[in-house]
């Protein structure tokens, strides 16, 4: 008998209800995961003025969770890659919404500092995970499209935090804003039993009957039937010589990972300090509080929009040169905002930031996915994104320290511009194309 593999399985079906079910599914975690980390961008010029904090504080508040995501990057894929994606998803979706609602009733820095860092853990598992599920799950023509847009349900999270701050912060005071951040802990419970396993996962760990099962179940939602399989029906990857971290660092993959962990370590600068700042820097500009929330919210709208747009361009004109075109974009679009010199130039550069510099770093992430065979796909996802944090971290708090030093509005859009041009550069020379390969052969396996 002709043995098939899962990915001809899925590109047989094509997109289905089955595809979409995980997408949307995946997508609502990113979602709630967006807003509980991005809510403090909007909370940030009340704090600073409750507690007295300098420019250097205030831009750490949107840094304290990023020592979170660094963690929880590091041991979400070594669990992930273990007890599987499904259950590793639904329990950090459950420790970060947790450890957000008692914000609520912090009154120090210190308190508030502790808080973040630890529900960043489960923001910094649950994103490589699911851009790992979705990679395992989606057609093979249409990969980057999933695996990219993804993040746009992130970006998502952070357009509903600026429109929920716009109406709770004046009415009902910041602390409120963290409260709301505690239902995702409902959605945890519907992740645990709705969520199917990736059966790339079970087939690598051994469980081909469960894989089948759940083979089968995918045909029956698309379909409506299921093909006839029997064990021994799947091919079944030789197991890598060394899985884990270590293999990561292996002569196989390493220049690959030292690629994938510069660029987004440079695009987490952008984004994250970009994102961090954006809200107080607008205000400080003389917009008020609900012109500049407007203006960023605006941002983060086009920034979905550059999150879809780049998974489309990822599966037509192939992964290298859609991540090259979108941190070059990125630089161009952030020079653009640091020289805009009225209300609708701050309007249209602020959404070709949004636009472009999503476009960039969610563009990252099928390269990402692609870049590891199954075994330790999520480990060399997440310590890549893991590795990202550290620029994520500091990004926040070097603009603040620039900022300290009088180099102005103009002079931190400058700042922010110089890493993503250093991104497009490691692309240009340093990624290989991994558009059309099938997951298996990805992993070496010819399917």
């Amino acid at each position: 008998m002709d043995k098939i593999s899962i990915s001809q399985i899925i590109d047989g079906i094509g997109l289905s209800k089955y595809t979409f079910k995980i997408y949307f599914l995946i997508g609502f975690a990113l979602l709630f995961c967006g807003f509980d980390y991005m809510v403090v961008s909007y909370t940030m010029p009340q704090m600073t003025k409750e507690w007295s904090l300098s420019k250097v504080q205030t831009g750490s508040l949107a840094s304290w969770s990023l020592i979170g995501l660094m963690i929880g990057g590091i041991i979400a894929g070594v669990i992930s890659d273990r007890i599987g994606r499904k259950k590793t998803l639904a329990f950090f979706c459950l420790l970060f919404s947790l450890l957000t609602f008692p914000i609520y009733f912090v009154h120090s820095f210190e308190a508030f500092a502790l808080l973040r860092i630890l529900s960043g853990i489960g923001f910094g598992a649950i994103i490589p995970v699911a851009v790992t599920m979705l990679s395992e799950s989606s057609p093979t023509k249409n990969r980057g499209y999933f695996t990219s847009s993804i993040m746009s349900f992130y970006v998502l999270g952070w357009v509903v935090a600026g429109i929920a701050a716009i109406y709770i912060v004046p009415a009902y005071g910041w602390r409120v804003c963290y409260l709301v951040g505690g239902i995702p802990i409902i959605y945890a419970f519907i992740l645990l039993f709705v969520l199917p396993e990736s059966s790339h996962w079970l087939l690598g760990k051994g469980r081909e009957i469960d894989a089948l099962q759940e083979i089968m179940h995918m045909e029956i939602t698309a379909r409506g039937q299921a093909g006839k399989y029997v064990p021994g029906s799947l091919v079944i990857p030789s197991p890598p010589s060394t899985v884990g971290v270590s293999a990561v660092f292996s002569a196989d993959y390493r220049k690959t990972t030292i690629a994938l962990w510069i660029i987004y370590f440079m695009g987490s600068v952008v984004i994250y300090g970009i994102n961090g700042w954006l809200p107080t820097l607008l205000v400080g500009k003389g917009y008020g509080l609900v012109k500049g929330y407007s203006f960023a919210v605006l941002q983060n709208v086009f920034g979905m929009i550059g999150g879809i747009c780049t998974g489309y361009a990822a599966d037509k004109i192939g992964r290298r040169i859609n991540v090259i075109f979108g941190w070059v974009f990125t630089a161009a679009a952030i020079l653009l905002l640091g020289i805009a010199l009225n209300q609708w130039q701050v309007v249209i550069c602020g959404m070709l930031v949004g636009l472009a510099m999503n476009w960039g770093l969610s563009g990252t992430q099928p390269l990402l996915a692609e870049g590891y065979p199954t075994e330790f796909r999520t480990t060399g996802v997440s310590w890549a994104q893991a590795f990202g944090r550290v620029g994520g971290f500091f990004g926040p708090i070097a603009a603040g320290y620039v900022q300290q030093l009088g180099v102005g509005f103009r002079g931190i859009f400058i700042f922010f511009a110089v890493p993503a041009v250093i991104a497009a550069f490691i692309a240009l020379f340093f990624i290989a194309e991994t558009r059309g390969k099938s997951i298996e052969n990805i992993a070496g396996i010819k399917a």
